[in-house]
């Protein structure tokens, strides 16, 4: 089957890797796998592409003019209608948008996977209620049962819904404790805490940081790896309320997950999620979790398996953390289940088989038939 993955991707996340270990998976089964990024002009290509390349999946880089929605549809329609795929697999509001105004051209089945809504501005709020209004001509896969629910909620037919749950991603060649450690510049010895994302209101450090103090005494470090608009800010808040926590700001590292074994928890505190992968990757890893429950994270790891604690909570964030300090022996414990139920729940070919099922019941229908 010829496949065409769309999406138009930040520098990292979990969508890009949603995307990449979708794309090699299917490329790896003999399907004919595409994929077209989506780019802002001046806007170097993503580390996803590099990545892709070196997997000998073929990939696309189109620089679209801002906010030129013609001109947009226009060069993915030229590039779709060259590339004639069966599947057009689209991630993202505007590759589902996009692909929707496709629909009377081009006869290709049209998927799209929800990684999950942000909300939070009027604009975010508006492109999800237009990705939404895409998904009654296209067909759905939710990351989790609560988004699932969602969809319908906002008027998408159930009948276009799928449940999908990501799969544990590929790491290759995962860093030891040492060599991990050496590259965040944290101490081998020590207690340290992982936290990686994008940092945004919706995934939480600021209740991380909010944490710190209750911790002071255990001498923690904290890794934050990744970047994004409230930095600059919370490097501020963390100086200023948690200055007997040394936090190490390492950025964008690519291939994040091989160091997840410089970590004694890695912490996941957001507000609202998807599945998120950098779960999926500290599972594999057998890394212990301390985690909100949110979103579809409570179907994937459970209570002795990880600890979960309430979204905006520093009190019960800083108590799970505590937890796993005082008691490494039962936090290996609860790691190793959870290492176990991913490899007997969510592996990547139960995962690849699911989308191959849904390729090949999507029927190719158009606007005005739906």
């Amino acid at each position: 089957m010829r496949i065409v993955h769309v999406l138009a991707p930040a520098t990292f996340g979990g969508l890009e890797r949603v995307v990449e270990e979708l794309a090699t998976g299917q490329h790896r089964r003999g399907h004919d796998v595409h994929v077209i990024v989506l780019l802002e002009p001046a806007t170097p290509e993503p580390i996803i592409v590099a990545d892709l390349r070196e997997r000998a999946v073929p990939v696309l880089s189109i620089l679209l003019p801002g906010r030129a929605y013609a001109t947009q549809l226009r060069l993915l329609r030229e590039h779709c209608a060259r590339l004639s795929p069966q599947v057009i697999h689209t991630h993202g509001y505007l590759p589902d948008v996009l692909s929707t105004l496709l629909i009377p051209r081009l006869a290709a089945r049209r998927v799209s996977t929800v990684h999950g809504f942000i909300g939070g501005t009027r604009r975010g709020r508006f492109y999800e209620w237009l990705q939404c209004r895409a998904y009654r001509w296209i067909d759905a896969v939710a990351v989790s049962q609560k988004l699932a629910n969602d969809l319908v909620r906002r008027g998408v037919p159930a009948s276009h819904v799928h449940l999908i749950t990501n799969a544990a991603a590929t790491i290759d060649k995962p860093m030891s404790r040492d060599a991990a450690c050496r590259q965040l510049g944290l101490p081998i010895s020590g207690f340290n805490i992982g936290w990686v994302g994008r940092i945004s209101r919706e995934k939480g450090l600021d209740v991380l940081i909010d944490a710190l103090p209750a911790l002071a005494d255990l001498s923690a470090h904290v890794a934050v790896i990744g970047d994004g608009p409230e930095r600059s800010s919370l490097e501020e808040r963390a100086r200023r309320i948690a200055p007997a926590t040394r936090v190490v700001w390492s950025g964008i590292i690519p291939d994040a997950a091989r160091l997840l074994n410089a970590f004694d928890v890695l912490v996941i505190s957001s507000r609202t999620e998807g599945t998120p992968m950098i779960l999926l990757e500290a599972m594999a890893l057998g890394v212990p979790v301390v985690t909100t429950a949110v979103g579809g994270i409570p179907d994937v790891v459970r209570d002795g398996e990880a600890i979960l604690v309430p979204s905006e909570n520093p009190s019960a964030l800083a108590a799970a953390i505590r937890s796993v300090s005082s008691d490494p022996a039962g936090a290996a414990q609860r790691a190793e289940r959870a290492k176990q139920r991913l490899a007997d729940a969510f592996s990547a070919e139960q995962w690849l088989d699911k989308y191959d099922r849904v390729y090949a019941t999507t029927a190719t229908q158009s606007v005005n038939a739906r």
